[in-house]
This record gives C-alpha cells, sequence and structure tokens, in this order.
C-alpha cells in the first residue's frame, strides 16, 4: 500500500498563487516543475498540489478532492461551502468594502435603502444586507465592479479593496467595510488520521515560517549601568541573552523583538544609551 500523501489546492494563477508557492518553499517544500501544469508533487514531503481556479477551491476541499486548499477568506465565504479554517497565513491581505461615487454623500448604511448596488460578492453581500434589515436591488457583476457607477448601472458597489486606488481612479470612495480578508488555510472534516498527521507537521512548518516573518532578532551593545533597564525593554522569547564585551563596563545583548513593536522598542533602546544596534531577519522560529 502506497504511502499517504496530503492533497493540498492552491490558486493556479492570481494573487495568491506566488505566496502561497513560496510558503510552501519556505517550508522546505520542493515541489516539482510545476509551470503550465495543473498538479506536481514535492520531492521531500507527502503532498501533492493541485492548481486551480480560486473559486473552485472550497469546493474541492469540501469535496475531499482535495485534503486542504489555500484560498481567501472572501472566496470561502462566498462560496459557503462546508470547509474549517485551521490558520490564517498573513498574506493576500484585502477588504470587502461598500464605495460610492466621491460626489455622493453617503448617510450610512440606511442610506443605501432601495439603490442598485454592484458585486461579484452576492452571498456576503446579501447575507449582511440581511442582517442588518436593507433591501437593494443587487446586481451580480464577474468582473470590472467598479465601472458601475460611471456607466450607470449601480448606485454603488462592494468589491474587494486592497490599496483603493482601483476606487479612486474610477471616482469612488470606500465608506464601509462589510469583510476583512487574509489567505487562509482551509481542510475538509474526513481527514484520516495518516493525513491529519502529514497536516500537523505541515502546520507545526507554516506556524515557524509565520513567526519569524513577525520577528527580528536584535543584537546592541549596552553600557552595564543601563543594563537592568535595557533588559527589561526586550521581551525575547524568555529572556534576552548577556554576554561581556572586551571593552569594560559593556555587554553584548542579544534578543527577539516583534515587527509590531520593533521601532517603539529601538527608540527607548537608544534613548538608555545602546549603540551598535543590528537587526537580522529571522529564516524560521521554533518555539
Amino acid at each position: 500500500m502506497a504511502p499517504a500523501k496530503l492533497k493540498i489546492a492552491i490558486q493556479k494563477s492570481g494573487r495568491l498563487n506566488e505566496d502561497s508557492v513560496r510558503l510552501l518553499k519556505d517550508c522546505g517544500i520542493d515541489l516539482k516543475n510545476g509551470v503550465n501544469k495543473l498538479k506536481t508533487e514535492a520531492d521531500n514531503f507527502p503532498l501533492e498540489v493541485y492548481f486551480l481556479r480560486d473559486d473552485d477551491i472550497p469546493q474541492y476541499v469540501e469535496d475531499a478532492v482535495a485534503d486542504i486548499g489555500i484560498v481567501g477568506e472572501n472566496v470561502l465565504y462566498e462560496k459557503n461551502k462546508q470547509a474549517e479554517i485551521v490558520e490564517k497565513l498573513g498574506f493576500g491581505k484585502c477588504r470587502l468594502s461598500v464605495a460610492v461615487s466621491k460626489s455622493v454623500a453617503y448617510g450610512g448604511l440606511q442610506s443605501l435603502r432601495g439603490k442598485r448596488i454592484a458585486t461579484s460578492y452576492p452571498g456576503i453581500v446579501g447575507r449582511f444586507l440581511e442582517e442588518n434589515g436593507i433591501k437593494v436591488d443587487l446586481h451580480e457583476i464577474s468582473g470590472s465592479v467598479e465601472i458601475a457607477p460611471g456607466i450607470g448601472l449601480a448606485d454603488a458597489i462592494v468589491d474587494l479593496v486592497s490599496s483603493g486606488s482601483t476606487l479612486f481612479m474610477n471616482g469612488l470612495i470606500e465608506v464601509e467595510t462589510i469583510l476583512k480578508s487574509e489567505a487562509a488555510l482551509i481542510r475538509n472534516s474526513v481527514l484520516d488520521a495518516d493525513r491529519q498527521a502529514i497536516l500537523d507537521k505541515l502546520l507545526f512548518r507554516i506556524r515557524a515560517v509565520k513567526k519569524a516573518k513577525n520577528n527580528k532578532y536584535i543584537l546592541l551593545n549596552a553600557p552595564n549601568a543601563n543594563l537592568e533597564k535595557i533588559i527589561s525593554l526586550l521581551p525575547g522569547m524568555k529572556s534576552p541573552t548577556v554576554l561581556p564585551l572586551a571593552e569594560p563596563g559593556w555587554s553584548s545583548v542579544h534578543s527577539v523583538l516583534s515587527e509590531n513593536e520593533f521601532w517603539d522598542i529601538i527608540e527607548k533602546l537608544k534613548a538608555e544609551g545602546a549603540q551598535g544596534i543590528l537587526v537580522v531577519p529571522i529564516e524560521k522560529m521554533v518555539i
């Protein structure tokens, strides 16, 4: 009997494809040449990769054709399939938002009542409006939603927004966020024990990669007179590493800082006399 392999579905092209492939490679998984192929395998990990349209991934996972998949939360919620999110991946971040013409005075959600709204996400938008007791004339459009108000098709749109530049170029302004979305790893409900064990190994690697990207390794020189204060500013994984320097009265301090608090802490370290601060990216971080 052939050993079990975990089957993963990822986007074959588009904004999530490159990040998904990069994540697998960062996890140490070597994929065979998958250019222009719909299926490939890993050389050093029990993984088969299917390259699919993003809209199809939730269905493939629900039907157990694929065991797991990487897909935007927006697609998962729109398709409303039976697939569980097991890990949010931190890339492909965007939001599903209401936008209106810059010339329109927006008066809150209630001002949309009875208006024509164009969107590629009728499922999410319809449920959202129903929950808020707002009836509209909903138009489903498969692409280029942002031109709908300009050509008289709709009074407002609901579309994915990243930077907002596309809305700006089409004379629109974002007024309401319905959903915040990012890429997520999803799974079906029928994984057997062997495939679950492989998924657990994959998740261990993914979390190590994510942790590394969200943290920086820093080295600095600290005057011993301020060492206690400087150490108190550095949370690290347990506690900073402190080593004596050749120059009397000084120590070398090594620690890990979260990206979110990095600059604030660096400024405080400088104020306490820290010098020669060196910042190093972390490739993997296992805790």
